[in-house]
């Protein structure tokens, strides 16, 4: 991150409230908006985005932490908070549907069968959702898919938990140089099956797809750990040579 960047951090009294201009991009199942910040069309580096699964609300929380910090004008790079807001204010992995919505993009390998996840803390994956009734059959899924249509990016970041880890398949620069600002180790796979899922999609479509994976620790500690490096994404303060 460079000396002006720094500079024009937001100051912590001032840190309490989103001072960006927010922008909606469709509806929930219940109608709750689904909001964006930054950009509003592309082409973009990168599309930062946290909560797919609502029962991972500290990525919303760790995601909104470093937008927080990001002065007025200096965001480079789109940021959707929460894109499962049903989930997350229900505390479900799925949305209001039942409907686990890393299983439901239109993706090659999409799966009509009962999707199995083991729950926080827990090492059987036994927990049945739904992947829709078909490809895209969410609210929430087509207006994440007309979205990054309208913004174009050239790699997505998705915020999950808690498998402390920076998931690329292909092993890219921006992995790379996720993994080495965080400390997290970068792997090919979370080693199990994901048909539907968000990077299914993503690398039929040839979208630089990393799926951030916090770790299991108290919220002050992923804080810590993971505000500046995701701010600098926010603010553009990167390599340009790994996007």
């Amino acid at each position: 991150m460079d000396i002006h960047t720094r500079q024009r951090e937001v100051p912590r009294a001032l840190r309490g409230v989103i001072r960006h201009e927010s922008w909606t991009y469709g509806r929930s199942v219940l109608g709750a908006p689904l909001e964006g910040y930054g950009p509003r069309s592309g082409p973009v580096d990168v599309l930062l985005m946290a909560a797919m699964h609502g029962d991972e609300s500290d990525t919303t929380v760790v995601l909104s932490e470093a937008l927080r910090r990001v002065g007025p004008g200096d965001m480079h790079n789109p940021v959707l908070l929460c894109v499962n807001p049903d989930g997350a204010q229900r505390g479900t992995r799925c949305n209001a549907r039942g409907v686990d919505l890393n299983r439901n993009l239109p993706s090659a390998n999409w799966d009509g069968g009962t999707v199995r996840y083991r729950g926080h803390g827990e090492t059987t994956q036994e927990i049945e959702l739904s992947p829709g009734t078909e490809p895209a059959s969410e609210p929430e899924t087509l207006a994440l898919l007309e979205v990054i249509e309208r913004l174009q990016p050239r790699n997505i970041v998705s915020l999950h938990a808690p498998l402390a880890c920076i998931e690329d398949p292909a092993g890219g620069k921006l992995a790379q140089w996720a993994a080495a600002k965080t400390g997290l180790p970068m792997v090919p796979s979370v080693g199990y099956p994901t048909p539907g899922s968000f990077g299914s999609w993503c690398s039929d479509h040839g979208i630089g797809i990393l799926t951030w994976e916090l770790p299991a620790e108290p919220l002050p500690e992923l804080i810590r750990s993971h505000k500046s490096v995701l701010r600098s994404l926010i603010t553009g303060a990167y390599p340009p040579e790994i996007v």
